[in-house]
């Protein structure tokens, strides 16, 4: 086995906003080393305890018509608009859900004639959390938005937005 040698690192995030380092230990033969799917070495094989990812910040989403998806976003499900959003040089939104945001962006979508499949649970999508699921139902029914149960028995239920971005609200009373 080669070592990986004293440079080798294990790097993570600290509160403070900086990189910490922390020796890898040694002796480690890097190519009997375990990898994940992707093919990447895990950090706890390399004596790493910590998870580089900590949460999710936005999802982004491509929408033909800003004021549109707006009207779905905000009028339907209830979101509201951070006005921090700094002019990119293209419409869209930056809107809140819980401490995590859904950012709206007015840009071409390369895959638009794309056939997306009928259950939104086979397509990509992004799930959010919802304390009444009954009441999201209702809402979106009374916007005339075709919505589906899970399959699964959970409760939870999917949608498509205007542009045909899916969504699933997935019930986890407070």
């Amino acid at each position: 086995m080669q070592p990986h040698g004293s440079a080798e690192t294990c790097r993570a995030w600290t509160s403070t906003g900086s990189w910490m380092c922390q020796r890898q230990r040694i002796g480690v033969d890097r190519l009997n080393a375990p990898t994940s799917r992707a093919g990447t070495h895990s950090l706890q094989h390399y004596g790493c305890d910590m998870t580089l990812i900590r949460s999710i910040h936005h999802h982004s989403v491509l929408v033909r018509d800003t004021a549109r998806a707006l009207d779905f976003y905000i009028g339907v499900l209830g979101l509201s608009v951070d006005p921090a959003r700094p002019d990119l040089g293209y419409s869209g939104a930056w809107l809140n859900v819980g401490a995590q945001q859904i950012h709206l962006l007015e840009l071409p979508n390369p895959d638009a004639e794309a056939k997306r499949p009928t259950h939104v649970g086979r397509d990509r999508h992004v799930a959010l959390v919802v304390d009444d699921l009954d009441l999201l139902l209702d809402a979106l029914t009374r916007a005339g938005v075709d919505h589906s149960r899970s399959r699964s028995g959970r409760r939870a239920a999917f949608c498509r937005d205007p542009d045909g971005n899916g969504l699933e609200f997935v019930e986890q009373p407070s």
